[in-house]
């Protein structure tokens, strides 16, 4: 049995610290963790391009203060060391001229390659070429680095066609670019670097490099920061610079991005933030308490909402106008997740919304021929995140169900689902994932995020729903709480979302699995964990992030859909 009074006075608590987060627009910006990978990439660039020594030395400070025990580095400060974030760090310590200085330091980390990898260059390539496989949206800028800092030969460096920018943005789909669609800065800049660096004849990459330069500054945001990203605004200087171009005015733009980004312990997270996505949670949040009579300055923050409305064909994918990207800055890309939240929030906020239909229609748009949703761009390539995903596809159908019905892509798209639904009955997300489950895959988000679209359709009752919600029962650990997987960790945001789908069953209000996981929230929640996120959060090119309000926002889902039963 659940104290109803306990529950409401918890679920207050985690309402009113949501609330605090609110800036004076009303609505949220929330906080990205801070990065190794971000850091060591941005003090690189920052070296290779000069001027900037006070960020230098702050940044590899900040570095050598946070190395993990076993000598490498994690992308967050709770995260797991790997190759790529450690190799990172270690070409950044040579590009800034303070080896020797670290000496101590960065011995304790070629021994915890050599553990691992090897210890020669061509190990140390080789691993990273084979944990990235054939995508090379972030093998190739990680050797970039690392030939750079003399740490391995250019000739383990995989060329980059970057030639294949100069196409019309139509064609990318057919021409089988190596990396992912975000990333075409990447193959611009880092492209020309690798061609320059390894030399030899190619006379149409030569003469691609003026018009290739074009594509990129045709595509640089007005603050700079592609994607408003570090890591990759960082590589494209890195790259650009170390040809000599670092005049050039992408490379000053970058640059002035780049020290705009970092932070007062001179440190870089990955992204500048995730305002609307996470503003879009916790509208949605509220509207499954049924609390939304919470938030004041309703019409502000509608307005702020629909302000981010894309009015024109996007300069970097080509996506049509009338979508959403995970902020409001000029770096930010139309997507397939943050689009359907930003929908759910303003239906859920009753908005005055004249270009609905446009929304509706932009979404169908993106719809890929196997019935499923990619993040970007449809039909680019089977690379992580331009391929379908079960998450996005589940948001996309729960937008649809508010906005403008289609049969015929509903059908498609749960077609799509039942396909990709694994025989334990689980879906595996494309944007989250957890460093103590096998392969970081993160079934609970996916199954949870599948099974709501399951649920706000009138469809739990369907074999799949049902197998979902099994395996949600059968993952449940001991103390009552859920992690990424079975026998994993229980966190805060996984207890949360896996509450948030079981407590759309019939039975869910005299369901005992379910009180012993409202149990554990209720208890983490009064214990301070919601002020301690968990790195559950994939980037591009599986970077791991951490969100403070991950585990706020869920919370408040859940316990607000608890409370009404």
């Amino acid at each position: 049995m659940i104290d109803s009074q306990r529950l409401e006075h918890v679920y207050l608590q985690a309402r009113q610290t949501l609330l605090d987060l609110r800036l004076p627009g009303g609505y949220w910006e929330g906080e990205l963790s801070t990065s190794a990978l971000s850091t060591a990439v941005a003090v690189s660039a920052l070296a290779k391009v000069g001027g900037h020594e006070a960020l230098v030395e702050a940044g590899v400070a900040w570095l050598a203060a946070h190395q993990n025990d076993d000598g490498g580095w994690g992308d967050t400060v709770v995260s797991f060391s790997n190759i790529s974030t450690t190799l990172l760090c270690l070409a950044a310590f040579h590009l800034t001229g303070r080896a020797e200085r670290f000496a101590d330091t960065l011995s304790r980390t070629r021994d915890w390659l050599a553990a691992r990898y090897g210890s020669t260059p061509e190990q140390i390539a080789e691993a990273v070429r084979a944990r990235y496989g054939k995508d090379r949206t972030f093998s190739v800028p990680i050797l970039m680095t690392c030939a750079l800092a003399g740490l391995v030969p250019w000739r383990e460096v995989p060329s980059l066609p970057f030639e294949l920018a100069c196409f019309p943005q139509s064609w990318y789909r057919f021409l089988g670019l190596p990396v992912v669609s975000y990333a075409l800065p990447a193959l611009i800049a880092i492209g020309q670097a690798v061609h320059h660096h390894r030399g030899g004849w190619n006379p149409i990459r030569s003469a691609a490099i003026g018009p290739s330069l074009r594509v990129l500054a045709s595509i640089q945001p007005s603050n700079g920061g592609f994607l408003e990203a570090t890591p990759l605004t960082s590589f494209v200087a890195l790259g650009l610079s170390s040809t000599g171009k670092g005049d050039h005015p992408v490379v000053r733009q970058c640059v002035d991005f780049i020290v705009a980004s970092v932070r007062p312990d001179g440190s870089w997270p990955i992204d500048t933030n995730l305002a609307t996505w996470v503003t879009t949670l916790a509208v949605n949040a509220l509207a499954t308490a049924k609390d939304l009579d919470a938030l004041d300055r309703r019409e502000e923050l509608c307005a702020w909402l629909l302000n981010q409305q894309t009015h024109a064909k996007h300069p970097f994918t080509g996506a049509a106008p009338g979508a959403w990207g995970w902020t409001p800055l000029p770096g930010a890309v139309p997507d397939a997740d943050d689009t359907p939240g930003a929908i759910l929030a303003l239906v859920n906020l009753q908005a005055s919304w004249e270009r609905w239909e446009e929304a509706a229609g932009w979404l169908y748009g993106l719809q890929n021929r196997d019935g499923g949703m990619p993040t970007f761009c449809r039909g680019w390539s089977g690379l992580p995140f331009d391929r379908s995903g079960s998450d996005l596809t589940a948001h996309a159908l729960r937008a649809w169900k508010t906005i403008r019905r289609d049969e015929r892509a509903e059908r498609a798209a749960f077609a799509y689902l039942a396909r990709e639904q694994r025989p334990d009955g689980s879906w595996l997300p494309l944007w989250f994932g957890n460093q103590h489950a096998p392969d970081d895959i993160n079934p609970t988000y996916g199954t949870s995020r599948v099974l709501a679209a399951y649920r706000d359709l009138g469809r739990w009752s369907d074999p799949e729903a049902q197998r979902g919600f099994a395996f949600l029962r059968a993952i449940q650990n001991a103390d009552g709480g859920w992690g990424g997987a079975k026998d994993i960790p229980s966190s805060v945001e996984e207890t949360a979302l896996a509450l948030d789908a079981l407590l759309a069953l019939p039975e869910a209000k005299s369901d005992a699995a379910i009180a012993r996981g409202l149990a554990w929230l209720m208890d983490a929640v009064e214990a301070g964990r919601l002020h301690e996120p968990t790195p559950i959060g994939f980037y591009f090119a599986k970077l791991w992030y951490f969100e403070k309000m991950y585990p706020i926002v869920w919370t408040v889902m859940a316990l607000g859909r608890a409370r009404h039963l």
